[in-house]
């Protein structure tokens, strides 16, 4: 009998290191195989859109560092005339937060048409942003912007829904919170997996929004 329970248990610490161990090492694979994707903002290539995931909005609508950065290197690549137009996506689900809406004011107040601006007001997750861009935004080529710790999953994950794209990085400063993004990335990575796998759960849909209609 003791032989028995220690084989289980021994079965079960190999199954958790297993489950310990996969995340970083997918992690590791899907930098390995879409990093050469990120490109410096100086290296962009031209493409319809730019593509920019939402991150935190405080209460008096300022954007948080990491989504300021991400929306000035999307005005630049827009001023740059890489991109025609951009995608701001984020999150809506709650009164008084709306990621999209903060994004679009910074992009007008810093000299960006409103009308090249499609704000996705269901762009709760990665899965959900790159999904919604090729479906309803109809969408079929774009540049990503989001930080590098990032890319590799948002890569991963729009081109395995069939959205071509590149990277390109909005690291303009050190970020606090760095360290927990390598580790969140990790989890997140896997979680990514099983989206394009099972594409679980289903994002938000709607009628089609073609972002070049004309």
């Amino acid at each position: 009998m003791r032989k028995h329970w220690k084989r289980i248990f021994q079965i079960m610490l190999i199954a958790v290191i297993l489950m310990g161990i996969f995340p970083f090492g997918w992690r590791w694979m899907v930098q390995w195989r879409y990093g050469r994707f990120i490109t410096p903002i100086e290296q962009a290539p031209q493409s319809p859109v730019a593509i920019v995931f939402g991150a935190a909005v405080y209460e008096n609508g300022r954007l948080s560092d990491v989504l300021r950065d991400r929306m000035d290197v999307a005005i630049q690549l827009y001023k740059q005339g890489n991109v025609k137009k951009l995608i701001v996506s984020g999150d809506n689900r709650f009164v008084n937060y709306d990621e999209p809406t903060a994004m679009k004011q910074y992009a007008i107040e810093h000299g960006i048409p409103a009308a090249d601006i499609q704000p996705d007001f269901a762009g709760r997750r990665t899965y959900d942003t790159c999904y919604r861009a090729k479906h309803i935004f109809q969408v079929d080529e774009a540049i990503l912007v989001t930080q590098q710790f990032h890319l590799p999953r948002a890569l991963f994950t729009c081109q395995q829904l069939g959205l071509s794209s590149t990277g390109v990085a909005a690291d303009l400063q050190p970020y606090l919170d760095a360290r927990w993004f390598a580790i969140r990335e990790a989890v997140a990575t896997s979680k990514a997996l099983w989206d394009v796998i099972e594409h679980d759960p289903a994002p938000v849909m709607g009628d089609p929004i073609p972002i070049f209609s004309n």
